[in-house]
Order: C-alpha cells, then structure tokens, then sequence
C-alpha cells in the first residue's frame, strides 16, 4: 500500500503541475485533489523537495519503463533506434528518413499520451535551475544522451556526441513547439515532426570523419 500510495502522489503532483502550474505544488492542494486525509502527502513526502525530487524520479522511471516496452512491442522509441541504427540483414546504416519517421512517431507517443508529464517536466526543469544534479536528472529523463551518441556513430558522423547533443536540442524544441509553443494544440502531424530530424540526421550521416559535409 505504501508504494502504491507514493506512485498516486506522485502522479497526482504532476498532473497538478500540469494544469495549476508549478507554484500549486504543496502537500495540502495534493491531499485535496487526490481526496487523501489531511497530512498523507506529507507522511510520504516530507518536504517539498522530497516531492519535487520524486516527481523526477518519476517522469524518469515512466521514461524507461517505456524504453523497455517499446523493445518487445515496436521500434518506434528513439533510444530502441539507437540500438538498431544498422540494418540486421545488410549490416548497412540505416535510412536517416526512416530513423527520423520513427522518432517523429515517438514524438507524437509522447505529446498525446504523456502531455502532463512533459508540461510538469518542462516547469520543474526551470524550478531547480540552481539544483545541478536534479536539473541534470530532469534534462535526462526523456531522451538519452549516451543513446543518442551510438546513433550517430552508426550513421558515422564526424563527432557523434556533439552530433547528439544536437539531435536532443532539436527533440527539445520540437516537444516544447507541440505542448506550450505556436503549435501548442494544433493537430498531430508524424510527417512535420519528421522533416527537421531528418534534415539532421541526413547531414551527418554524409559528414564522415575528416570530410567536408557536401553533397
């Protein structure tokens, strides 16, 4: 009962994050909203930043959690393309399009399905700016750095984790345009998402080592 009631608290403060903001956030609005006797989110959670703190854990947990399902279920996770950037039966790299189709659709997964967990991530990225290792554990709990550089060593970019670094700004902005930017509740679009990583990922998979990046 104890693990089930901190996983309802913790999905409740980031549903309350998501559509009251950050500055929501006590123990008391949780107790209410979740319609928990007075003081269980503090029994829990003693402080604040316990919350904060599990609430990262959290998104971070649900993140691999997802990683680990895409695996048996699908190739559409990024991180699982990664790990697959090389055709099985040619041993060729594979297609920077399709790469790209397949985190576009991983995108959209996430802005329909996870759309409170990236707005409460978003805020609380922000909130513990002057907290260096729980901002990087929040800057972490989407898209995987380490992953992200096999891929491009795959494709044989030139320098696969600066290349990286690039391709999670680019997942970055291209999340944050769906969920808060201009585009924030316009339709879907797989094949829009698309276009800009594979812009990138084409790039770099003809900029090899030494070479100038031409067509």
């Amino acid at each position: 009962m104890s693990t089930d009631r901190r996983v309802q608290i913790v999905a409740g403060a980031v549903d309350l994050i998501a559509t009251r903001g950050i500055r929501a956030l006590t123990h008391r609005a949780l107790d209410a909203q979740l319609a928990l006797p007075s003081g269980s989110t503090s029994y829990y959670f003693r402080t604040r930043q316990a919350l904060i703190e599990a609430v990262a854990d959290g998104i971070t947990a649900r993140s691999r959690a997802d990683f680990v399902a895409a695996q048996y279920e699908s190739t559409t996770h990024p991180e699982y393309r990664t790990e697959v950037a090389r055709d099985e039966a040619t041993g060729q790299p594979m297609d920077p399009v399709r790469v790209a189709h397949d985190i576009a659709t991983w995108i959209d997964h996430l802005l329909t399905h996870r759309r409170n967990d990236l707005i409460a991530r978003h805020a609380l990225i922000i909130e513990v700016l002057s907290d260096p290792e729980l901002h990087a554990r929040l800057a972490g709990s989407l898209f995987s750095l380490d992953r992200a550089t096999g891929l491009f060593e795959a494709l044989g970019a030139a320098d696969p984790r600066e290349s990286a670094h690039d391709l999670l700004a680019l997942l970055e902005g291209l999340v944050f345009d769906r969920f808060a930017g201009l585009r924030a509740g316009a339709a879907g679009d797989v094949d829009q998402l698309a276009r800009p990583l594979a812009e990138l990922l084409t790039s770099e998979r003809n900029c090899q080592p030494g070479q100038p990046n031409s067509e």
